[in-house]
């Protein structure tokens, strides 16, 4: 008797929802068992993970306020992976948004008119959807790989940032420390929740993820773009242009991941500084399959992740562990979900052995 892999007729839709699921609880038991090997008590340190980091109100709403950048970046990065492109840089476009947002700031510091804010929110839209532009250019003109070029200008876009608040729009005033002028509050999100950080980026959050389902189930590009992932061979017999999906794909990610960059600048930033980013963009391809590239699932599987960030920095100050524990769970919840989608495509069927009578026969 042994076990077989037998593909499925149709791929199985419980699986397919039930595979976060599981990948979920399989992280659960994985932290277990590797917090008693380290002598934790696993039980206080799940608690301390998963449970302490949301118990009061101003936990919340940093549960919310970290949610806020991956939900933007994984409903851009989604509408891209239907579509079979694949954007692997919304943490360099979410730094060039900041960049961008960050410079109308600083050119308007010191003014009180309620056009700073909206200004920034454009600026920082089209400085993503400008470092989109270059992975898509490169690929619709020379063929050029496009999870290569747009992983490079990752770093390229932090070097710009790190050149700026070093040089150029370094504080006068601050000490010499690389980072630029504190916004002035026309420039800054306003607050939702009092004595919380939480601002209004978090309702923009939302409807960007109602305005991504709409976009994949009710427009026609959106239908379009889903057709070329699906089947790029009747994609291509309909006439639809691989050019303008790939366009579309990447300018899409692009203003999400700018987006969610000027929302930290503008929010619980305030500034610029050498880093924007704990890794939201990388993060938010995590959550994008976890969501199953479904703007509502985004949103749970963004607050998941965001629990896992906090929970990483519960357990350094309770636990005494590295920061590199939230980078462990979030590469094990991906291990998982990929080990679990196997059974979207195919099932496990036991096989018996044949007798010895049958074999002669």
């Amino acid at each position: 008797m042994r076990l077989r892999l037998e593909a499925r007729p149709e791929p199985s839709r419980l699986a397919t929802w039930l595979s976060p699921l599981v990948a979920t609880l399989a992280v659960l038991a994985i932290g277990f068992a590797l917090f008693a090997a380290m002598g934790k008590d696993p039980w206080f340190a799940l608690y301390t993970f998963f449970i302490d980091p949301v118990d009061t109100l101003y936990d919340v709403g940093e549960l919310l306020l970290k949610a806020t950048p991956l939900m933007l970046c994984a409903v851009g990065l989604a509408v891209g992976y239907r579509a079979n492109v694949w954007n692997i840089g919304a943490e360099g476009q979410l730094v060039m948004g900041a960049i961008a947002g960050g410079g109308v700031a600083l050119a308007f510091h010191g003014s009180e008119s309620r056009l700073v804010l909206p200004l920034m929110i454009v600026a920082g839209i089209a400085g993503g959807m400008l470092w989109a532009a270059i992975p898509a250019l490169l690929r619709t003109r020379f063929n050029a790989n496009e999870i290569l070029v747009s992983l490079m200008l990752v770093y390229v876009a932090s070097l710009v940032l790190s050149l700026l608040v070093h040089g150029a729009w370094r504080d006068p005033e601050g000490f010499n420390f690389p980072q630029s002028k504190l916004f002035t509050d026309s420039a800054l999100l306003p607050n939702l929740i009092p004595e919380t950080r939480l601002n209004v980026g978090f309702l923009i959050a939302l409807a960007v993820v109602a305005a991504g389902w709409i976009f994949v189930r009710k427009s026609l590009p959106g239908y379009q773009m889903r057709v070329a992932g699906l089947a790029p061979a009747a994609a291509a017999y309909a006439g639809i242009s691989t050019t303008r999906t790939v366009w579309l794909a990447m300018l899409i990610g692009g203003a999400c991941a700018g987006l969610a960059g000027v929302g930290e600048v503008a929010g619980p930033i305030g500034q610029l500084m050498p880093v924007i980013s704990p890794g939201y963009g990388f993060a938010a391809i995590i959550v994008a399959f976890v969501g199953r590239l479904h703007p509502v699932g985004i949103l749970f599987a963004s607050l998941l992740m965001s629990l896992l960030y906090l929970g990483g920095e519960a357990a350094q100050m309770k636990l005494a562990l590295p920061s590199s524990v939230t980078g462990l769970f979030q590469g094990t919840l991906l291990l998982f979900l990929l080990g679990a989608d196997v059974f979207i495509q195919f099932r496990l069927r036991v096989v018996r052995a044949a007798t010895p009578a049958l074999r002669r026969a």
